[in-house]
């Protein structure tokens, strides 16, 4: 991956953006499901994302959270470094926020290849700050290197964590943010999974849990992560699975190992 696809994913999330905030106060929402919303800002950032994105380089896959652009074809999937790279994209990370007009919402472009996420565009359009990492080439916001904090003690760490909608209160999940509560300095639910692995990696959080998460949600995340020296695996500490994103995100190694521990516990 290289700047050509950067640049071409920046200006894909700066159409879908745009979509979004001519909508913003008079968008038209409807259920795909229990309490998970649809706009209609999320179908027309879709729309103008794809058409950026294949129209720039002919031959590449594409996955969608809208429109039943669910699914990468296998061998994308399986990693075989034959097989096109694939645009992985959440045109409205935070839709929810978006619905009650939070300002935490986010378009988020992926781009994966051979076995990898290589490249990753997020822009919060509220706020104009664009996060952004090619594989191997440091991350960024608005132009500027980023890294994690050195937070190593849980005590001392802020925390976001998903949760799933409709959760129990018996479930897991539950679970989980209590012992991670019980511990931690503060534990945020912030409602965009994006913006929560772009907070980590720039130091604004200290690591970030998620179990019910699509690979749309984090795809580029874990570029702009990695790239920023996150630690980032399966939340019980096992391998992390792009296609199946159930993981923990931290700034350093020591508050890694505590937020698996305790996770692993509560599974």
């Amino acid at each position: 991956m290289n700047d050509e696809h950067l640049q071409l994913a920046v200006t894909a999330a700066r159409a879908g953006a745009e979509e979004l905030l001519s909508r913003w106060s008079d968008r038209k929402v409807s259920e795909k499901g229990p309490k998970d919303l649809v706009t209609d800002a999320d179908l027309a950032s879709q729309q103008a994302i794809r058409k950026i994105l294949l129209d720039g380089f002919d031959g590449y896959a594409f996955v969608g959270e809208e429109e039943g652009e669910n699914d990468p074809p296998k061998a994308v999937r399986d990693g075989d470094p034959d097989a096109p790279p694939c645009w992985v994209v959440d045109p409205l990370d935070g839709t929810v926020n978006y619905v009650h007009r939070l300002q935490s919402f986010a378009v988020s472009i992926g781009l994966y290849h051979a076995g990898k996420m290589r490249l990753g565009v997020i822009l919060d359009p509220v706020h104009d700050e664009l996060f952004t990492a090619i594989d191997g080439q440091g991350a960024q916001l608005n132009g500027q290197a980023i890294k994690t904090s050195d937070c190593a003690e849980i005590s001392d760490s802020l925390i976001a964590c998903s949760f799933p909608a409709g959760v129990k209160g018996d479930s897991p999940e539950v679970r989980r943010f209590v012992r991670i509560l019980e511990d931690c300095r503060s534990l945020r639910r912030l409602g965009s999974c994006a913006l929560n692995m772009c907070y980590v990696a720039c130091g604004r959080l200290d690591a970030y849990w998620a179990t019910n998460v699509c690979v749309w949600d984090s795809a580029a995340g874990t570029v702009i992560a990695r790239e920023a020296e996150a630690q980032l695996t399966h939340f019980d500490g096992g391998a992390f699975d792009d296609w199946i994103p159930r993981f923990c995100v931290s700034s350093t190694n020591p508050l890694h190992q505590a937020m698996t521990q305790r996770l692993a516990e509560t599974s």
